[in-house]
């Protein structure tokens, strides 16, 4: 088989024509293709080889046994079962009764249980400077902490001081250049 490239042509399953059909290849994930667009009605879509045409290599030497059993024991290496561990089964030893309310202003640590106002309690999976990612019943989220400090004084306010200004026809300009009337003009 001839190795592709993104541009290169393929033939394909085209979801809008419903044939198989030549297609441009336009993205690919390592050596696997993953987009391409159909050359006759220009429909971009994932990358679906020919029905029952399959892109797994074939194993000549199946002797009545499934191709996944005849690789998974011929591997040598089998792969780890996943294990999903509840929201409760994580906080089993964990002391939730006396956890802290959520302030950005503390500081938390891993394994960590607070109290949020709105997300309920969580528990501290991962810190990261001045942010911590927290896992919640229903979702983790990513909070920040350590920002109180010590505490800012806000500035006093002080309203603007009204100037006295002559009618408003005349600028203020020309008022402050101009002397007082009671004021004693020196000629010389």
């Amino acid at each position: 088989m001839a190795t592709q490239k993104v541009g290169g042509e393929v033939d394909a399953y085209c979801t809008r024509c419903k044939l198989t059909l030549a297609h441009t290849i336009l993205a690919m994930v390592g050596t696997k293709i993953a987009r391409v667009r159909c050359n006759t009605c220009n429909g971009d879509h994932a990358y679906r080889g020919a029905p029952g045409a399959t892109d797994r290599p074939t194993s000549s030497s199946s002797s009545g046994s499934t191709p996944r059993a005849s690789r998974s024991s011929s591997s040598g290496t089998t792969k780890a079962e996943k294990i999903i561990i509840s929201f409760e089964e994580q906080l089993a030893g964990k002391d939730v009764a006396n956890a802290p309310r959520y302030s950005p202003k503390d500081t938390y640590a891993v394994d960590q249980v607070l109290q949020h106002p709105t997300f309920g309690v969580g528990f501290v999976t991962a810190v990261r400077g001045d942010k911590f990612d927290i896992t919640f019943r229903t979702d983790t989220k990513t909070l920040v902490h350590g920002r109180g400090g010590a505490p800012t004084e806000k500035p006093a306010f002080s309203p603007p001081v009204r100037q006295a200004t002559g009618p408003a026809d005349k600028p203020q300009t020309a008022a402050a250049d101009a002397p007082a009337e009671d004021a004693p003009v020196s000629e010389g």
